[in-house]
């Protein structure tokens, strides 16, 4: 089974964004949450709108990007902030399409189930109360 998180962590450029994934491998990237938010309810929301595929819509239309250095594959689709990791061990061509499609399928997966699995919380951290 692909560790996702550690798959995320590598993947991920930027020590202050925040992202969520969740149990197909989709992440959420939350670059400036509010100090405030639930991370894993804002992210959960988000994957509700963009995460179902309807084909005929932007909702079907997907990008993929071979990892440099790898290993693995992002396919991205019609939000900007929500990326699904695919492994090579999970499929069995390393072509566009079929990379592309089956993360698809597992962006739609995530965005019906909404199971979170991990919350990497990068906000800065409030210094506290000053003593005066």
């Amino acid at each position: 089974m692909t560790d996702y998180v550690e798959a995320w962590r590598r993947t991920i450029v930027g020590d202050h964004k925040s992202w969520v994934v969740f149990k197909h491998g989709t992440c959420v990237v939350l670059p400036d949450p509010a100090p405030d938010d639930d991370l894993a309810a804002v992210a959960t929301e988000i994957l509700r709108e963009y995460g179902p595929v309807y084909p005929g819509t932007p909702a079907g239309d997907f990008v993929t990007v071979t990892l440099e250095p790898g290993p693995g594959f992002v396919v991205c689709g019609h939000h900007n902030d929500v990326l699904t990791y695919v492994a090579e061990d999970e499929v069995a061509s390393h072509d566009d399409l079929a990379v592309g499609l089956y993360g698809r399928s597992k962006r739609d997966q995530d965005g019906r189930e909404l199971e979170v699995i991990h919350v990497e919380d990068r906000r800065p951290q409030s210094p506290g109360p000053s003593a005066t």
